[in-house]
C-alpha cells in the first residue's frame, strides 16, 4: 500500500494550515487598528443625521440591536407578589422550569381541581412593578392554545391574588 494513500493526500493539510494561518493574521488585523472590538453611539447633537430636531434625540434604526448599551452589572427584577400569585394559583401544574433571575416559569400538564381538561402553562413576570403589564401568561391544552377569555382570567386571578399578598404584607 502507498504511503500517501495510507496517510491521506498532503494537499489537504496544506489547504487546513493555510486556512488556519488566514484566520490568524485577519483576526490579528482587527486588534491592530483595522477594525474596533468595542461598539459605541454616536453622539447626538444637530450634525448627526440620526437626530430628530422634533423629539430632541437619536433615532432608534434597525443596526441598534447590534449595540451593547445595557449596564452588565444590572440584574432583571421580578414582582415577588406577582411571582407568589402565579405559584399559588397555578398550584395545581406541575412545575417543570423556575428562574427567577428572567421572571419565567414554566408548568406541565395537570388538571384544575373540580376540571377535566390538562392544561400547560407559561408565566413571565417581567417587570418589578405590580401591575397587570408585569405579568404575561400563556395556556395551552393538549390539542393547542386556551381562548384569550381564559388567559385573562387566569391572569385576572393571579393579579388579585397579588394584590392580596400585597396588603397582607403591609399590614405586618
Amino acid at each position: 500500500m502507498h504511503e500517501r494513500a495510507r496517510h491521506g493526500s498532503g494537499g489537504a493539510r496544506r489547504t487546513v494550515l493555510a486556512l488556519g494561518v488566514a484566520a490568524t493574521a485577519l483576526t490579528a488585523g482587527c486588534e491592530g487598528g483595522g477594525f474596533s472590538t468595542q461598539t459605541t453611539r454616536p453622539v447626538p447633537d444637530e450634525f448627526n443625521p440620526r437626530y430628530d430636531e422634533r423629539l430632541g434625540e437619536e433615532r432608534e434604526t434597525i443596526w441598534d440591536l447590534f449595540y451593547n448599551t445595557d449596564d452588565p452589572n444590572t440584574a432583571l427584577e421580578v414582582n415577588r407578589y406577582l411571582w407568589n400569585a402565579s405559584l399559588d394559583i397555578l398550584g395545581f401544574l406541575p412545575i417543570e422550569t423556575v428562574d427567577p433571575f428572567s421572571g419565567v416559569i414554566v408548568t406541565g400538564y395537570g388538571v384544575p381541581p373540580g376540571g377535566g381538561r390538562a392544561y400547560r402553562a407559561t408565566i413571565q413576570v417581567r417587570d418589578p412593578a405590580l401591575d397587570a403589564r408585569s405579568l404575561k401568561v400563556a395556556l395551552a391544552t393538549r390539542g393547542g392554545p386556551v381562548d384569550a377569555d381564559t388567559v385573562r382570567a387566569v391572569e385576572d386571578a393571579i393579579l388579585t391574588r397579588a394584590r392580596q399578598l400585597r396588603v397582607q404584607d403591609s399590614r405586618l
